[in-house]
């Protein structure tokens, strides 16, 4: 196989059941559910981010895309920075309250989790 060119042994694949390779089709199907229907956590943590505090909101069964729409609205709205990690929300900080009382207005179902 070394002989032909532009292949790789990457390329080559021993065994494979059913036609065209497709990602999409491997990929869990998200069921996206209303805000009153979502019950979502809200948890102030410091573990394994090197002794800084971030606010985790889970729980979400919702698309990335909204996903990213609420993030931006709280991080503009608690004035720090935040990311999307495995289907969860972290702000930077601890704003467990005004995260809570935002949620709430906005229709999710949530609650403060943890210490």
């Amino acid at each position: 196989m070394a002989s032909e060119k532009g292949k790789s042994s990457s390329d080559r694949f021993v065994y494979r059941e059913f036609g065209q390779e497709n990602p999409a089709a491997l990929e869990r199907a998200i069921q996206e559910l209303p805000p009153q229907q979502q019950n979502l956590r809200v948890q102030a943590t410091r573990a394994g981010r090197k002794g800084k505090t971030v606010t985790v909101i889970s729980g979400f069964q919702t698309k990335l895309e909204t996903l990213q729409a609420l993030l931006k609205q709280l991080k503009t709205q608690c004035g720090t920075g935040g990311t999307v990690k495995d289907n969860e929300i972290e702000i930077q900080g601890d704003h467990k309250q005004k995260i809570l009382e935002i949620l709430t207005k906005l229709g999710y179902k949530s609650k403060i989790s943890g210490g």
